[in-house]
């Protein structure tokens, strides 16, 4: 049972939801005369302690550890647990069923058990939004993880293709980077996602494209008609900077990438920093999937601006940890990210100093033309600059695509993502953490 403290009249009827009190209206008068005299004694302000039934844990996200840890916790004999395991990770991550009565192949027993200590929830669908060129972003709402917590929400976006669909998982609510020109860094660090918050992402946007087995894509939007899955393809690209999360983005990739489950190779995974420099050759050796690099500048004193770690992991320190990142060869290439800023990074100069930072890293350049976002103090380069910067670029060996633009009008691009109903002010958050009220903090929560 979790306890609820309520600093409120106890003669107002309380609603407890997702572990807050909510005044909903008055008691019938007999009833209030009784809650006054069982408290009469109590000092006034003192707060109520009301219980509330605790969640059951989900089991969606897990790793095989963690599936394992929570069969023996509901008494599953030592030498069944290996069987068990394979079972239930066929079910959740093969299958994606969402009741356990649908494991046809595990014993009704066993069945009932795990449904009265485990669910197989998933993260709340808050908002859909679909671009007109197909993209589609998702508001997601994770479970609570306390009587104060309204549950983190975060964004995740999926760009479909024609040979392939590509999805944008987030690591963290909020960002610390503070990079200039990315609205998620405008939004403060909220925490870590967990393993299973991660994982989620990834089921959750299956569910929604009918990516399962003999379920059925939507029909409102694109996804890919080729035959092969609508999610096929990783982009470690969201909200957050995956290497300051490493050790949970490390086990959610080894889930996602588990190919008796969701499959998605470790080279159909790619992970974008910032520019963590301990944690680059770690990435390369314990995760084993792609690299890119957020450059978007080529002299420490703008990149300092731009991407404020710079200050503590300068350009050459980041270049020499790219150039060590294991597994890297012509087929294993490094992408830089290099976003197009009006007047700012896009000269002629600017790449040709690019292609000199690169000289001997297996790269390719992937140019992005700044997607504004409200409040932004930058506009996109023009499209004959951008095309100026990609030709030097090509004719000195590398590959220079222009990334185009996906979900701009949904602000789902790329450094756009920002959840809206994280923006709240810190005395709501503070209220929330002294365990307030949820009416109260719902009126100063507004921007």
């Amino acid at each position: 049972m979790t306890t609820v403290a309520v600093a409120r009249d106890v003669t107002d009827e309380m609603s407890v939801t997702s572990g807050r009190a909510t005044v909903i209206g008055k008691a019938p008068a007999g009833m209030r005369e009784a809650r006054a005299s069982t408290l009469s004694a109590r000092p006034a302000g003192v707060p109520v302690e009301l219980s509330v039934p605790a969640r059951l844990p989900s089991l969606l996200g897990m790793t095989r550890q963690g599936l394992r840890d929570a069969l023996a916790a509901i008494g599953v004999p030592e030498r069944e647990l290996k069987m068990r395991v394979t079972q239930l990770w066929h079910w959740i991550y093969l299958r994606g069923v969402t009741d356990f009565e649908a494991m046809t192949n595990i014993a009704k027993g066993l069945r009932t058990a795990l449904a009265s200590h485990y669910t197989l929830d998933r993260p709340e669908v808050v908002t859909e939004q679909v671009s007109t060129d197909g993209t589609r972003k998702w508001l997601m709402r994770m479970p609570s993880t306390g009587p104060h917590d309204r549950g983190a929400e975060i964004e995740c976006v999926y760009i479909p293709e024609v040979d392939r669909g590509t999805l944008c998982v987030s690591s963290q609510v909020g960002c610390t980077l503070n990079c200039t020109f990315c609205h998620t860094g405008t939004q403060r660090l909220v925490r870590n996602l967990s393993v299973a918050e991660i994982v989620a992402q990834v089921v959750v946007a299956r569910d929604m494209l009918g990516d399962w087995p003999d379920a059925e894509p939507p029909k409102n939007g694109f996804v890919p008609g080729d035959g092969n899955r609508y999610v096929s393809n990783i982009v470690l690209m969201g909200m957050g900077e995956p290497l300051y999360n490493f050790d949970n983005v490390r086990d959610a990739m080894d889930v996602v990438a588990d190919g008796e489950g969701l499959s998605i190779g470790r080279r159909r995974i790619t992970l974008s920093t910032s520019g963590v420099v301990p944690t680059i050759e770690r990435a390369g050796a314990e995760i084993g999937c792609m690299l890119a690099i957020s450059l978007h500048a080529v002299r420490d004193d703008l990149r300092n601006e731009l991407v404020p770690l710079n200050k503590k992991y300068p350009i050459a320190q980041l270049l020499d940890a790219c150039r060590a990142y294991p597994g890297l060869s012509n087929a294993r290439r490094i992408t830089f990210e290099y976003v197009m800023l009006k007047g700012v990074n896009d000269t002629p100069a600017d790449a040709r100093e690019l292609v000199r930072l690169l000289k001997g890293i297996p790269a390719k350049i992937n140019l992005i033309p700044f997607n504004p976002w409200p409040g932004s103090a930058y506009e996109c380069s023009d499209w004959e600059t951008i095309e100026r910067f990609s030709d030097i670029v090509f004719r000195a060996g590398y590959a220079s695509p222009v990334r185009t633009p996906r979900g701009r009008d949904i602000l789902a691009a790329c450094g756009q993502l920002k959840s809206e109903t994280e923006k709240m002010r810190a005395r709501a958050r503070l209220m929330l953490d002294a365990g307030a009220g949820a009416s109260n903090v719902e009126d100063n929560a507004a921007d």
